[in-house]
């Protein structure tokens, strides 16, 4: 495996979210490298067990190494002096989907707080709603969706970029965070479309 600090970052992520006991999506987990601009993204999808497919509530995790931050790690690595601490740029998209009826956003809002939990010492922002509506070729039945992004970034001290098992600590509340989130979101009252497999 590729020791770097990014590398670091998504394991401990991985990790948070998987000893939370959500279930990866197949496929959905991706790494891109912008090759003319420098930026590393990482994506990855996961859900509650045994939501169906596609899931009624999800959660879309991505996390953002910027060409910048590549360069102050790089300053850091070799010993010379860097003006701005590398930082990992955060979104995470919760989503409830397969709704048979327009969701209402203030119902889902009652269940989300506006910022995360900690993550070292900063935090994300919750943004506003966004509603989906999905039509058939023949505008018949369409299917709903709702989601709301929380965004912001880890700044890395020393410490983190000296010893990446500190990033388990502070990436360790997320998975707790987001499985009860999606639980919640769960819980509320949808009327749901059935999953493919109920189909």
């Amino acid at each position: 495996m590729l020791d770097h600090v990014f590398t670091d970052a998504i394991g401990a992520l991985r990790d948070a979210v998987e000893s939370a006991m959500l279930e990866r999506q197949a496929f959905e987990e991706r790494l891109h490298v912008d090759v003319l601009l420098g930026d590393m993204t990482w994506e990855t999808s996961y859900a509650l067990p045994g939501e169906g497919v596609p899931p009624r509530v999800q959660s879309d995790i991505t996390l953002t190494w910027p060409t910048w931050a590549q360069s102050s790690y790089r300053s850091w690595y070799i010993g010379e002096a860097f003006d701005e601490r590398p930082r990992i740029e955060i979104e995470v998209v919760l989503r409830v989907q397969r709704l048979a009826s327009a969701p209402d956003p203030a119902q889902l809002l009652t269940v989300l707080p506006e910022e995360s939990p900690p993550i070292g010492g900063q935090v994300l922002q919750r943004s506003g709603p966004t509603v989906e509506t999905l039509y058939g070729g023949d505008l018949d039945d369409p299917e709903h969706a709702i989601e709301v992004s929380y965004d912001g970034s880890y700044e890395l001290d020393e410490g983190c970029l000296e010893d990446g098992a500190i990033l388990d600590d502070h990436f360790g509340s997320m998975g707790g965070w987001i499985s009860s989130t999606l639980v919640k979101m769960g819980d509320l009252t949808w009327d749901f479309l059935p999953s493919i497999d109920e189909g």
